[in-house]
Parts: structure tokens; C-alpha cells; sequence
């Protein structure tokens, strides 16, 4: 069965600005949860993303296993969106629609991620038991890092 995971923020920066921090897949672990464990391990020698970048991680969602994932940039549309699509990884199915809008407060970050799990009936019971949640907390912490990094608050994350 195939999810959809959905966020919005609004941010108190430029486009240059939001564009620069999200289009670099270094400051990935800055803006994820730390037992998570995600790591870049691509050499990727630029500060920007381009169509056809390929990114590896390594990461630990469940029980501190340690899986290799591996991401593909498939569309860029500089200052305005790109998508992550994984190739091999914890998923069945990972794709990951990023889009920047400017406006008079800023810029209104969306996320949009379509997903599946592997295991088909136990991927349904894990997603209902588990990884719902676990997405929700790591997007929930990704929010308050972004608040303190962007909008100047001072929430713990």
C-alpha cells in the first residue's frame, strides 16, 4: 500500500537562502533526528544538487540497524523544487517532492513524500504499529530545527 506523508513550513528567509540550505545534502543530518544515525557518505564535491545526482547514506531507523540508502535527484527546478527518488534503500517505494515558494513572509517550504514499505501485509501492520509515527516524529523534528535555524525561536528540538 502506498503512503503520502505531507508538510508545510513557512520560513523567514530569502529563496537564495532556503534554496542554498536544501539543495546541499550535507545539511541532511543537521535536520535529522540523531538516533537516527544518518550519515552522507557520497564524496559529492558541490554545494548544489543537480538532475541525476546520486546520494548515498547510511542510516538507522529501527533497533540501531544500520541500512545503506541510496537516493537519486530526479528533477530540479532551481529556487522552486526537486525530488529525491530512493533507488535502494528501507523502502519499498521513496519519493520525495520538495518545493519552495516565495512570499511576503518568506518562503513556504512544502514537503510531499509518496511511500511504500517492503513485506507487503507485515510492511501494512508495521506501517499502522510503527513507522507512521517514526516518519511524523522525524518530520516533527525536522520543524523545530528549522524554526531555530529560520525563524529565530528558541524551542528545544
Amino acid at each position: 500500500m502506498r503512503y503520502k506523508l505531507y508538510r508545510e513550513q513557512q520560513l523567514k528567509c530569502d529563496i537564495q537562502t532556503a534554496w542554498n540550505f536544501f539543495s546541499s545534502p550535507m545539511n541532511l543530518s543537521e535536520i535529522t533526528p540523531k538516533e537516527m544515525g544518518f550519515v552522507v557518505v557520497s564524496d559529492l564535491g558541490r554545494d548544489e544538487i543537480v538532475e541525476g545526482l546520486i546520494i548515498d547514506y547510511f542510516v538507522s531507523p529501527i533497533l540501531g540497524i544500520r541500512l545503506k540508502w541510496k537516493t537519486k535527484i530526479t528533477q530540479v527546478e532551481k529556487n522552486k523544487s526537486f525530488t529525491d527518488f530512493q533507488v535502494h534503500g528501507p523502502y519499498k517505494y521513496w519519493n520525495h517532492f520538495h518545493e519552495f515558494i516565495p512570499n511576503g513572509n518568506g518562503v513556504l517550504m512544502k514537503d510531499t513524500v509518496d511511500y511504500e514499505l517492503p513485506m507487503g501485509i507485515l510492511g501494512t501492520v508495521a506501517h499502522g504499529i510503527f513507522v507512521k509515527r517514526k516518519l511524523g516524529r522525524i518530520f516533527d523534528y525536522r520543524y523545530r530545527v528549522l524554526e531555530e535555524l529560520f525563524n529565530q525561536t528558541k524551542s528545544k528540538p
